[in-house]
C-alpha cells in the first residue's frame, strides 16, 4: 500500500476517492460486518453533507485522497457514524490511521490560519506547496509538527514505565516530552529524564519515529540504558515511574502506537537471550 502525498487534485474526477471527513475531531466512518473503514466516494456530493473547507492530500493505492470538515451540527449519513480519531487507533490499519491523522492535521491547521498573525490580512493558499502566504506581508505559514521524544530505558533485564497523569486508568508507558527551542534531540532526552525520574542514561540509539496526532506530534524515539541515580518521580510530570521484570508488566499502550512496539522489542530481544 502506497501514498504519494500531493496538493494539487488530480483533473480526472471519475477514480473513487479515498474522503476523510471530520466533525470538530471526529472522523466519519463506515462499518461493513466487523471491519471499520473510510468512506470511498466519486464525488463529496455522494456523501450528502456540507463542506467548510476541504484539501487534496495524495494518492493511496491509486486512489485520490481527500480531508473535509463538516459543520459541528452535522449528522452523520445513515451506515455511518463520527468517531474520534484516538479511539480509531485499533480499528484502523496502520496506513489509513496514519493518513487520517494528517488529515485531521490539515484541516486544523488550515482552520487555525485563516488570517495573518503578523498584520491580520486574510491568508491564502499556496498552489504548489502545503503552505499560506499573506498577501500583504508575506508571512508564510506551514503545517505546525511538534516534534516530542520517546524513550525506553533499561536496566539490565527490566525496563523504567511510568503513569501520566492524562492516562486512562491503570496504563503506564515510556517517557516521553517535548523538544524545546535550541535543543537537540539528545539533550532534550537527558533533560526529560532527569526532569521526570532524577536518573542519567548511556548508550542512546536511535530506535524509529511515528507521526502523532495529539495533537501535531512527531514521535522520535530512543532506546538508552541506565547509567546512574536513584528514581525521583517529578510529581507535577508524573503519578508514579517503577522498574519491571518482564513477568510483571502492568497495562501497557496500544500495540499501535511506538511505545508499545519499543517495549515489544526489548522483550522478544530478553526472549532470544534465553
Amino acid at each position: 500500500m502506497k501514498f504519494f502525498p500531493a496538493v494539487t487534485p488530480p483533473t480526472d474526477l471519475t477514480t473513487p476517492a479515498w474522503w476523510f471527513v471530520f466533525r470538530q475531531d471526529k472522523l466519519l466512518v463506515c462499518q461493513i460486518d466487523t471491519n471499520i473503514n473510510i468512506p470511498i466516494w466519486a464525488d463529496f456530493a455522494q456523501a450528502g453533507l456540507t463542506p467548510i473547507r476541504q484539501h487534496y492530500l495524495g494518492s493511496f493505492n491509486e486512489n485520490p485522497c481527500y480531508t473535509v470538515e463538516v459543520a459541528a451540527s452535522t449528522a452523520a449519513p445513515s451506515g455511518m457514524r463520527f468517531q474520534s480519531l484516538r479511539a480509531l487507533l485499533p480499528e484502523l490499519s496502520d496506513e489509513l490511521f496514519a493518513l487520517s491523522g494528517r488529515a485531521l492535521q490539515i484541516i486544523n491547521w488550515d482552520k487555525n490560519h485563516q488570517f495573518c498573525g503578523r498584520c491580520s490580512a486574510t491568508m491564502k493558499q499556496s498552489e504548489h506547496e502545503r503552505a499560506k502566504r499573506c498577501p500583504v506581508c508575506g508571512l508564510v505559514n506551514y503545517p505546525r509538527i511538534a516534534p516530542a521524544i520517546i524513550v525506553l530505558i533499561t536496566r539490565g533485564q527490566q525496563l523504567l514505565l511510568s503513569r501520566a497523569r492524562h492516562f486512562k486508568p491503570g496504563m503506564y508507558s515510556v517517557q516521553a516530552g517535548f523538544v524545546e527551542v535550541g535543543e537537540t534531540l539528545e539533550e532534550t532526552v537527558r533533560r526529560e529524564i532527569r526532569e521526570e525520574v532524577g536518573i542519567e542514561i548511556k548508550n542512546l540509539r536511535y530506535f524509529g519515529s511515528q507521526p502523532w496526532p495529539f495533537p501535531n506530534s512527531l514521535m522520535i524515539a530512543f532506546l538508552a540504558e541506565y547509567a546512574s541515580g536513584e528514581l525521583n518521580v517529578n510529581d507535577d510530570e508524573l503519578e508514579e515511574a517503577g522498574w519491571y521484570n518482564a513477568d510483571n508488566l502492568p497495562p501497557l499502550p496500544l500495540p499501535q502506537s511506538i511505545a508499545r512496539r519499543m517495549i515489544e522489542s526489548f522483550l522478544a530481544t530478553l526472549l532470544r537471550k534465553t
